[in-house]
Parts: C-alpha cells; structure tokens; sequence
C-alpha cells in the first residue's frame, strides 16, 4: 500500500528563504464552524498574518465539504487566511495533501480545528525544531478543556499493546511501565521525550523530513495517518519527539458529531468501522500477517466479553455483551471491505 505520491513544492518553486514563513499552519476542517472559529482566532493571536515576536505564519484550511456555512465563516472574518475547499468529505490525510503542495512554511504545522493553542505554543514548537534538525515531527501536550491530560507521546500499536489496552490493564496500571507503555502514562508528563508518534491534533513536521518520507497515505480516511507518517518520517532517519512546554487545548470528536446518529448508534458506530478499516490497513501494509492477528485478537476478546456478559440478568452487563456483539460484526465487515488490509475501501468512507 504506497504512500500518496504527491509531492511538496522543492525550493526552487517557493519564495526564497529570507522571505518565507517560518510555519504553514494547516487546519482541516468539516462541519466544525463554531470551533473553527475559535481555533482561527487564537491561531490568529500568535500566527496571524503579521510578524509575531520575529517568527512568520501563514494559515490554511482545507474545507472538506462541510455544509454549515464553515467556508463561508472563513472568508468573511478571517481574511487572513487562505481557504481550500474540496467539495466533499475527502478525510484527514487526503485533505492535507491538497495543502502541502500549497503551503510556503519552513515547517509544516497541522492543527485539528477543534485545537486551540496556547499563547506561545507554535513559537516554542519552532524554536525546538531549528534547536534540533535530526528531530522530524514533534507534537506538544494535549489536554482537554477541563486541563486534563490526554496521551500525547505514544508507542507505535502492537499485538501487545492493543491487549493492554482491550483488556483495561493499561488502564487500571497506569504507572505500570509494562501496560501503561502504549500511552506512556506512567512517565512525567512535564518531561520532554523522544516518541513513536504523536496525534494529528497538534503536530510540526520539518519540510525535508515529509519529502523524503512522502505525504500523507491517502489509503487512510480516519484513524492511522498520523501513527504511518510518523513510521516514515523515522524510517527516513529522523525522530519524533514531545515537548511539554508546547501546550494545546484539544476538544476532540467535534466533526464526528455532524454524522448524527449513526456514529452513536448501539448497532455499531460509523467511526468504530473506520478505526477498524484503517487497523486493518496499517497492520497489513507495516507488519503483514500480522493483520489477521490484530482481527483475532479484538475478535477472541469480544466474543469472551459478549458471552461472560451475556449470562448476566443484569441491564448493564447486557448492555455490554450487545456492544461486543456489535463489534464483531463490524470486525467482520471492516475485515471483508478491506480484504484483509490490503484496499481501501472507496472514498468518502
């Protein structure tokens, strides 16, 4: 499964360095207008179209297809930025393809629209990267709006790890270096750290670092572009890292509520069939066979949860055993759609 073959501009297509952006910032965004918003505005605050404490920005969003007046939010209040829009729910990797050959920056900074910096963040994220040039792709630290963590320097998924995590012992041993190492919750999280990868929520890439290991992997609609790009980034040589003192205020699952009910219906959820498609996919195209075992794994330990929870007369016990029951036949589905991780199935999702 190749990567997107799409290239960056080289510099010879761009303004030369002297009068370049320092960063592209690059969010993407579909039905998110009241988020989007707010996410413009305090990028605006630190990346707006002036200098900012001597560093430059330029700001794009890729609109994909949203039809709640986002495009149109845009182009009226912030004029400032440059808008892409797509005409369809194209996902995340596709949609920042069609910004990167676009954008100018010396780094590349992608920002979910329901991501919100703190004053300072995309300074500091630079300042690390011109400290350190072996580094390819850093990512800061995510927490949600009541200032609770959320993982942010992560191990790349495993047979393991996807255990610790469907068994609950990654989360009921946290501090444990063994279970909790997929998520690394037992580390300090004011401690700068070398990592797998790091979620699209917030991320900086080094310009050089994406074209030698290629853009986003268009196979992936949902879930998984982050964790193969930051395969290949390290693949090509460079590292991932996570700094603390980067701080982004992440809400999470903002355009996954203008799919309505179907994402939170009790028959399976949209976006759990796409976590799924997109596992298989990554599984097959990084580790082979090992797609199949991924798919037994997740399939032994719902089938036991479904028939331990079955047996009890109680409402939430069954509650659980349908849940699992749901999930094996999206299992199914996501396996047979996928063939096994070897295709994508057609856009949009």
């Amino acid at each position: 499964m190749p990567h997107s073959g799409l290239l960056l501009n080289t510099t010879q297509d761009q303004p030369q360095t002297g009068n370049r952006p320092d960063a592209s910032v690059i969010v993407i965004s579909y039905n998110t207008r009241r988020v989007l918003r707010q996410c413009l505005e305090t990028v605006g605050r630190d990346a707006g179209p002036a200098e900012s404490n001597g560093v430059r920005f330029e700001t794009l969003v890729v609109d994909n297809g949203s039809r709640d007046g986002s495009p149109e939010m845009v182009e009226s209040q912030f004029p400032w930025v440059r808008l892409i829009q797509t005409g369809a729910n194209l996902g995340f990797a596709a949609a920042n393809n069609r910004a990167l050959p676009l954008a100018q920056g010396r780094y590349l900074i992608l920002l979910n629209s329901d991501a919100f910096c703190e004053p300072g963040a995309i300074e500091r994220a630079i300042a690390h990267m011109d400290a350190d040039p072996g580094i390819g792709l850093g990512g800061g630290r995510l927490i949600g709006k009541d200032a609770c963590w959320q993982p942010s320097a992560r191990l790349f998924p495993s047979l393991f790890n996807d255990f610790a995590s469907l068994s609950g012992l990654a989360h009921r041993y946290r501090k444990s270096r063994l279970w909790g190492r997929a998520d690394r919750t037992w580390a300090d999280l004011l401690e700068p750290t070398e990592a797998d990868w790091v979620p699209g929520a917030f991320s900086i890439i080094r310009r050089e670092a994406l074209q030698k290991a290629g853009a986003f992997d268009e196979s992936f609609f949902l879930y998984y572009e982050e964790v193969d790009l930051c395969r290949r980034i390290k693949a090509a040589g460079y590292r991932i890292h996570y700094w603390p003192d980067v701080v982004i205020v992440h809400l999470g699952g903002e355009s996954s509520k203008s799919l309505g009910n179907q994402v939170r219906s009790r028959s399976g959820a949209q976006l759990t069939l796409w976590r799924l498609r997109s596992g298989f996919l990554y599984y097959r195209k990084h580790h082979g066979c090992k797609a199949l075992l991924a798919g037994l794994l997740e399939l032994v330990w719902h089938s036991a949860r479904a028939l331990r929870n079955g047996l009890s007369s109680d409402p939430r016990r069954q509650e659980k055993a349908a849940e699992s029951r749901a999930l094996i036949r999206l299992l199914a589905e996501a396996w047979k759609e996928t063939r096994g991780g070897r295709v994508s199935p057609p856009r949009p999702w």
